[in-house]
């Protein structure tokens, strides 16, 4: 009996693959297959998981530093005792601010360490010592400035000018870290900063209307903007710093600059209210910053501030605190 040739099977192409990632067969049009039928996949909750961590951290960034100024003008305006005294003690309080924020800081950097993993050192290279002393230097130079300001304009003011804050940022990384940007950004700065601007000048224009303020009262306003902008370009320095740092030493993390950041701080302003009343009291700069040879300087000043009038310890604390858990949230 002859054979007969049969014809050869075509083999289809499937429209099935395994995916050894997932370790599941899925068809071409992206469905998965288990044990012959489609599964639906789910729909991944990263997204709205990182929307709900965005609110959470600008309610936080909101709560916690609208706390920290109406603190901060209570202890610069508020009177104590028959002689009216008033606190103006900023590098003592930048200190304990300091070292609550570097507490706090150890601590968030502890529990952001995955399970298992080793807590990654706080200065991670000898090279970013010289950047992060940079920052704790002007951090620490940016707030005597500031508090001083307050002595010759109003808060509103202050708080309108510190919305500014982001024209020596850019200005800085421009000329210092010859950094460009986009188009947008540069009007976007420059709307901010021109209707802050408008506000303030009309602002002062009515209330000069009503006052008829004298030339001395323009001249001590000139003063306290001029402080005010030592202020802001301290503040433009330290952040454009720690973006280079950010960028140049990846990878770093927030907890890790923020910890590194305050502890460096601590170290400088402490050292100025331990050493400073000794080294500068008899010398012409100790005469400029207020201290007299054989005086206690700010660190015994404050104490004694403090043991007279003890409900100022609560907003101390408390503006400490408050600036302490608002770097956390940025």
């Amino acid at each position: 009996m002859a054979r007969t040739k049969q014809v050869p099977s075509k083999r289809q192409t499937s429209s099935e693959f395994f995916n050894k990632e997932t370790a599941e067969w899925e068809a071409s049009d992206g469905k998965t297959k288990t044990n012959g039928s489609i599964a639906i996949k789910s729909t991944p909750a990263k997204a709205d998981a990182g929307i709900m961590q965005l609110v959470i951290a600008v309610s936080g960034i909101y709560a916690s530093f609208l706390t920290w100024a109406y603190l901060q003008e209570k202890l610069t305006t508020t009177r104590h005792g028959p002689a009216q005294e008033v606190w103006h003690f900023p590098v003592f309080l930048n200190t304990i601010q300091s070292l609550f924020a570097a507490a706090v800081g150890s601590l968030y950097l502890v529990l952001s360490t995955p399970r298992g993993a080793a807590v990654p050192p706080v200065i991670p290279s000898s090279r970013m010592l010289a950047p992060l002393a940079l920052v704790a230097v002007t951090s620490s130079l940016a707030s005597p400035f500031g508090y001083a300001s307050l002595a010759h304009i109003d808060y509103i003011t202050f708080l309108l000018a510190k919305s500014c804050k982001l024209l020596p940022v850019m200005l800085l990384h421009i000329t210092v870290f010859r950094k460009r940007y986009p188009l947008y950004k540069y009007l976007v700065v420059a709307a901010v900063t021109a209707g802050v601007a408008v506000f303030t000048l009309h602002s002062g224009s009515k209330k000069k209307k009503q006052t008829s303020s004298r030339l001395g009262d323009d001249a001590r306003v000139g003063w306290g903007m001029l402080m005010l902008g030592i202020n802001l370009l301290f503040d433009g320095l330290t952040n454009s710093t720690q973006d280079y740092i950010f960028s140049a030493f990846q990878p770093y993390s927030g907890p890790q600059m923020m910890c590194a950041n305050n502890v460096m701080s601590s170290l400088v302003t402490g050292a100025y209210l331990l050493v400073g009343p000794a080294v500068l009291g008899a010398t012409g700069a100790g005469e400029w910053l207020g201290l007299g040879k054989g005086d206690a300087g700010e660190l015994g000043d404050a104490m004694a501030f403090m043991a007279r009038y003890p409900a100022v310890w609560r907003d101390v604390l408390g503006f400490a605190a408050c600036g302490a858990v608002g770097q956390v949230f940025i």
